[in-house]
């Protein structure tokens, strides 16, 4: 009879497990795009503009972001530093 409540319990768990991934590929993705951009932009010697910098310090934290599992936040960061990125490869 006590084993009734077991199961919302359970299921609950579960819902908020699957909402701290929804972003996760997302995230990922962006991430390995974004720092593939920087590299070329590195590379193209765009390293010592102001967007570059920029990127970089979304890119550390959009990575942070990652290992703590903010996913929506990583994502929406490394997207933002993916703009600096082309920015600073136009020269701006």
């Amino acid at each position: 009879m006590r084993a009734w409540w077991v199961i919302p319990v359970v299921a609950i768990g579960l819902v908020g497990c699957a909402g701290k991934t929804a972003h996760r590929d997302a995230c990922a993705n962006q991430l390995a795009a974004a720092w593939q951009e920087l590299d070329l932009a590195k590379a193209e010697g765009f390293a010592g503009t102001v967007s570059y910098s920029k990127a970089l310090g979304l890119l550390t934290g959009a990575k942070t972001q990652q290992q703590f599992e903010a996913f929506e936040g990583c994502a929406r960061k490394a997207q933002k530093a993916r703009f600096y990125i082309r920015e600073s490869r136009a020269g701006r």
